[in-house]
């Protein structure tokens, strides 16, 4: 399955240009011109990477990313911008970058700093790490103190979900999104149960206390 990247940039010389030098090294590309769908791509596609502008229409970049961390989407992020001083560049990295760019830019820099992003953010997804629970992608199992946990798929994905986003507070509706499949029937009770039975599967004795509840907001892993 081929890697999918995500640009994001109102200039559409630059945008063609970025979108051509990717899809040359083998990427599949998908351009925006603006943000105004980007979350339902994130929600529809499997986005490896997203390169973002910062200076866009009706949104400056930065700022709409720190939304999307604060919405549990945990895609990494390029920014590659004008905004080049040093005060603007760390603030870039305080709302959620990874990398980031200034513009005018170098195609090879582009190219070795997505192949690097990209090499990095997936070999660490081989193995997922929370306190002693660990998650194996390649045969997708549990293991909690060295030993192997059954679980249903459903409780499977639920705290697949909590593990890449550990430390990151889900509300009930984002759970029913990203777990659950035809979400608009279900309701946030149903979150509530299987959380419950989730939590006897992996803490029994209640002691570690690994997923805790927000009253009125949602579950977070920590």
């Amino acid at each position: 399955m081929n890697t999918t990247i995500l640009i994001v940039e109102d200039e559409e010389d630059i945008l063609d240009l970025m979108e051509y030098t990717l899809s040359k090294e083998g990427y599949d590309v998908i351009p925006c011109i603006d943000t105004s769908n980007v979350k339902d791509i994130l929600d529809e596609e499997d986005i490896s990477l997203i390169l973002m502008d910062r200076n866009l229409p009706n949104v400056e970049g930065s700022l709409f990313i720190a939304k999307l961390r604060q919405e549990a989407y945990n895609q990494p992020v390029i920014y590659v911008s004008a905004k080049e001083s040093s005060d603007e560049i760390v603030e870039g990295f305080e709302r959620g970058g990874d990398d980031y760019i200034t513009k005018p830019f170098n195609l090879n820099e582009l190219k070795a700093r997505v192949k690097a992003l990209l090499k990095r953010t997936q070999n660490i997804q081989d193995v997922i790490k929370h306190r002693d629970i660990i998650y194996n992608t390649s045969n997708k199992s549990f293991t909690i103190d060295n030993k192997e946990i059954k679980l249903t798929h459903l409780e499977h994905d639920l705290l697949l979900e909590f593990l890449k986003n550990k430390d990151i507070l889900l509300s009930r509706d984002i759970l029913l999104e990203r777990v659950w499949e035809d979400s608009a029937n279900k309701q946030a009770k149903t979150v509530n149960v299987a959380i419950k039975r989730l939590k006897e599967h992996i803490d029994p004795s209640g002691e570690k206390n690994y997923i805790q509840a927000v009253r009125g907001e949602g579950y977070i892993l920590c």
